[in-house]
């Protein structure tokens, strides 16, 4: 009994940081690095480890002119606290941001050097002079599970190191899992096509050069969880679940996470900057065909250089009507939002085209920064004959909940219905919060003869049935 209660004891009492983690990788020889920064790592007052920064790109916009621009990026797991440092080696930090602000980490400058505390994976972005195009995404990724067994025949492994994908692309069979381990660079795309039970993991990434990185085609059950990609896309699939994806692109049409024509799909924990929409719900569209539903996205951090953090509806088929329903958008971080063209504004976006019907829309816990050009909503039933054949069928019982903008710079927010048989109808807001005030119906002060979607600067047009505000 003596000797089981000592045993018991130390289990109990044993320090805190005893059980924590910290795994770091280098970079292979080859591997495109930034200097930008120098970004070390370390737990407990212990021995900093140094870790690599890589190169990723992202688009800049200024007037009508696009530019791409040299960003970085770091990565490393952990679990229990880390202390990080991030040294700037271009000059002196006047200013720094650790982001999503939410998060609330608090930071130090000592000369040209930050340096913050974790005590939970994050993926965040840290910034020196409000500079936000050379900035650094440190991706702090939790604890691996999955143990790659390398005598494993349906495993395909990338150990650290640059492999050179044959003709630019993999293409995953049925049963197999693919593996990149932290520190591989691959040069090409991974691509799961009319295939199922796929799995693709790791901690490695994929060539910023690497245009459309993962791409899911007409296939079932398929994880894809830890990578760095440009983009991952599914399309006509179903049960397909992306975990601490990181997708940053810097091109034309450089969607983040595209679904298209497919049902259940679950983002969570993802990280997308992208030079077009972070993310888009659409029905047919690229070969693909049918309705959406059960879409989900949690507990991630979207930043739109370019169009929409969130995108739903606009493609379909008009011949054919379809239903874009149930989804859920949770507990999310928008960092940014820059759109100068007036039908593509929006972070929570819904455009209903090609006589689509969207139905069942929740967007929960979602906190928007001040972007820098753009609107907050844009609710629309339309017909723009560039990309779509007719005016979608409508929106209908949708639901805002606890959502937050702090910021000046949201232009007028749009809910337009088409006609009486198209119409805009059942949106809720509840806890709407703009800068610090909450906005609803029984809000004091309110002049009568005000909608309260004017203290929000949202438009109510024509067809638009059934709006409320509360708290």
């Amino acid at each position: 009994m003596k000797s089981t209660l000592i045993v018991l004891f130390t289990i109990i009492f044993l320090p805190a940081y005893a059980i924590d983690k910290l795994v770091t990788y280098p970079a292979p020889k080859g591997a495109l690095l930034n200097s930008d920064f120098t970004i070390k790592v370390r737990q407990h007052n212990s021995q900093w480890n140094e870790i690599p920064s890589h190169l990723v790109k992202v688009q800049k916009v200024e007037g009508l002119k696009r530019f791409v621009e040299d960003a970085s990026m770091c990565y490393f797991d952990f679990c229990g606290e880390v202390e990080i440092s991030v040294t700037y080696n271009k000059g002196a930090v006047n200013t720094a941001k650790v982001r999503p602000l939410a998060n609330n980490i608090k930071h130090e400058i000592d000369g040209n050097t930050i340096t913050f505390k974790l005590n939970q994976p994050r993926n965040i972005s840290v910034e020196v002079n409000d500079d936000i195009f050379h900035n650094l995404h440190l991706f702090a990724n939790p604890m691996e599970e999955y143990i790659p067994n390398t005598k494993d025949p349906d495993l395909i492994y990338f150990g650290a190191g640059i492999h050179e994908i044959a003709n630019g692309e993999l293409k995953i069979p049925s049963g197999k899992t693919v593996y990149v381990a932290g520190g591989a660079v691959l040069k090409g795309r991974l691509v799961v096509d009319s295939a199922e039970n796929v799995k693709i993991l790791g901690r490695g990434m994929i060539c910023h050069t690497v245009k459309h990185g993962i791409k899911i085609s007409n296939s079932k059950n398929v994880l894809v969880e830890g990578l760095f990609a440009t983009q991952c896309s599914t399309g006509g699939s179903e049960n397909v679940t992306i975990r601490n994806v990181k997708s940053i692109s810097y091109y034309g049409w450089g969607d983040g996470m595209n679904v298209f024509a497919s049902n259940n799909v679950l983002h969570d924990g993802v990280f997308c900057r992208n030079s077009d929409d972070c993310t888009t719900v659409y029905a047919t569209r690229l070969g693909y065909e049918g309705g959406c539903k059960n879409i989900t996205m949690q507990n991630s951090v979207l930043w739109a250089d370019v169009a929409h953090p969130i995108f739903i509806g606009i493609h379909g088929n008009a011949e054919e009507p379809e239903i874009i329903e149930n989804l859920n958008y949770v507990n999310i971080d928008i960092l940014d939002h820059r759109e100068s063209q007036i039908d593509y504004q929006g972070c929570l976006a819904i455009n209903a085209g090609d006589n689509n019907l969207i139905k069942k829309v929740r967007f929960e816990d979602i906190r928007i920064e001040n972007f820098r050009e753009g609107q907050l909503f844009n609710l629309r039933i339309f017909y723009n004959p560039k990309y779509c054949k007719a005016p979608g069928k409508g929106i209908e019982d949708v639901l805002f909940k606890n959502i937050t903008y702090t910021g000046g710079n949201a232009e007028l927010s749009m809910i337009v219905g088409y006609n009486e048989e198209r119409k805009v109808k059942n949106i809720r807001f509840e806890n709407l919060k703009i800068n610090g005030l909450v906005i609803s119906d029984d809000m004091p002060d309110k002049p009568g003869f005000y909608k309260t979607a004017d203290i929000a600067r949202i438009f109510i047009g024509e067809h638009v049935d059934n709006i409320t505000f509360v708290r």
